[in-house]
Order: C-alpha cells, then sequence, then structure tokens
C-alpha cells in the first residue's frame, strides 16, 4: 500500500499514531514522519508493518464483543430496558428473532440480539443508489442477483444468526429458501452510521469472511471513503473514495460503481435544504 492508502485507512478507523506505534512496533517519531510527509521515502519494512497493524484494526478480536454490547444492549427495547434485561444474551435463537423481529428491526448475531434504528435519509439514498448501478450489469449478465435490506440473512446456517446487511449480490439461487438467504451471499455491502460503526467494522466482518462471502464493502459515508475486502483473495483490502470508480471484484471488473455521482446527489440534496 502507498503511504497515501494508507492514511486514508488510518482515518477512516479513526486511529492515533500512538495506536499505530503501538500495534505495529514501529517508533513513534517515524510514523508521525510518515503521515506528516516528512519522510519522503519510508523503508517498505516499516511500511509493511504499519500496514499489518491497520488490518489487524480490522480484523475482528474477541475484546471487542463487550464493547459492542456495552453500546447497543441499552438501547435494544427502547428507554424501558436496562443491561440486566438480557439475561439470555448470547443464547438467543433464530425462533427469538422471529419473535421479537415482528415489533422491532434487530439482527441475531450469535445468539446476541442487536437493535437496529431505522436508517437515515443519505443512507438510504447511498444503497439505492449504488444498487440502481449494480443492477443493470447484473441483469445484463444474469448470474446473480441483487436484494437490498431487509433481507434476513441465516448467515452461518445455524440458528444463532439472522443478520440484514444493506445490500447484497447472491450467486448461487439454491440458497434462496424464500424465508430467507440461507448462507453466505457472494458480496455484501453495509453503510455506516454511529449506531452501527463498531459492528459492521469488526463484528460483520469476522462473520462475513468465517461464512464465506467473497468480497465485503464498508462504506463510510463522513469520510468518504470505501473499504474493499476481497476475501477470496487471501483478504485483500482496498481504499477508495466518493471520486472513485469501484470495481465489483467478483464481477471480475465487468461491473462497477460511480461513487461520485452519489457525492454529487448527496450534495445536491443538502444544497437544496440549505436554500
Amino acid at each position: 500500500m502507498t503511504v497515501d492508502e494508507l492514511k486514508n485507512i488510518k482515518i477512516s478507523l479513526g486511529l492515533t499514531n500512538n495506536e499505530i506505534a503501538d500495534r505495529s512496533g514501529v517508533p513513534l517519531g517515524t510514523v508521525q514522519k510518515i503521515f506528516a510527509g516528512i519522510t519522503s521515502a519510508p523503508r517498505r519494512k516499516t511500511l509493511l508493518a504499519i500496514e499489518k497493524a491497520l488490518k489487524s484494526a480490522y480484523t475482528f478480536d474477541s475484546s471487542h464483543t463487550s464493547d459492542i454490547l456495552s453500546d447497543t444492549t441499552a438501547t435494544y427495547y427502547g428507554d424501558h430496558t436496562t443491561k440486566n434485561s438480557y439475561d439470555k444474551q448470547g443464547q438467543y435463537t433464530v425462533d427469538d428473532y422471529y419473535a421479537i423481529s415482528q415489533e422491532k428491526r434487530i439482527e441475531l448475531i450469535d445468539g446476541i440480539i442487536y437493535d437496529m434504528t431505522a436508517p437515515s435519509f443519505d443512507h438510504q439514498t447511498i444503497v439505492l443508489y449504488i444498487a440502481n448501478q449494480i443492477l443493470p450489469c447484473v441483469e445484463a449478465h444474469r448470474k446473480c442477483q441483487v436484494a437490498i435490506s431487509p433481507v434476513d440473512v441465516q448467515l452461518d446456517r445455524d440458528n444463532m444468526t439472522m443478520v440484514q446487511p444493506d445490500l447484497l449480490i447472491l450467486c448461487d439461487p439454491s440458497k434462496n429458501i424464500n424465508r430467507c438467504i440461507y448462507g453466505a451471499p457472494d458480496f455484501v455491502l453495509e453503510v455506516l452510521s454511529p449506531s452501527t460503526k463498531k459492528k459492521d467494522m469488526f463484528l460483520k466482518l469476522h462473520k462475513y469472511a468465517d461464512a464465506g462471502c467473497r468480497e465485503y464493502w464498508i462504506v463510510d459515508q463522513q469520510s468518504e471513503h470505501i473499504i474493499v475486502y476481497m476475501f477470496d483473495e487471501d483478504q485483500v483490502i482496498r481504499m477508495y473514495t466518493f471520486s472513485d470508480k469501484v470495481p465489483i471484484g467478483i464481477s471480475d471488473g465487468r461491473c462497477e460503481v460511480d461513487f461520485n455521482i452519489i457525492k454529487e446527489r448527496l450534495r445536491w440534496g443538502h444544497a437544496e435544504q440549505e436554500k
């Protein structure tokens, strides 16, 4: 990766130079000089150490479970619920999911229930405009199907997980069993929101990779970055911006999403609001 690519990932993750130095073993002064542009030609060994540290920040660590849980449990059922109300956390099943989801939009991951608040207008605009660009290409090849949330995905084919990705591409029709997608989609995309950022960037990353998804996109509207994981290419990570055309890896380059169109649409909407 180039220094600019590493810098973009650093910004997207919100990591400090101190945290990168601790993770990589590279002296803090060296890290600071690289990201400040003072060191014009960093050693390849140093860049690889920083790249490895940034990748490790994406990889789910079991220590994040308690962080994610503490951030979300108090909002599962509204203001009347406390953390002590979740005595079954880690034991909930798909049956519980169906019962609760009649009244609230939730996800079930490894027996833990996560509340899903209504997405923002901008969030849905991003998903819609991505789908509008992907659909014609997928239709031209007639080998896969595109779906947007809410669609239930029984990701691990077990009784403990049911997720709702913002957008998915399914190329194995046998996994569509009508009530849900049974197994991993080929492509999954999540648009970050403040309430789901940790879950999407850490917990779901781990789950999608282990379940057999081939490609995972994380779209960060706040930083205007897209992080692309190619799980079938030894977990290659690529970083793009909202000024880029982003190729869909599983299409072998035939399909792409022009995020500049999305950026301009979002800016137009905000400009109209300010008039």
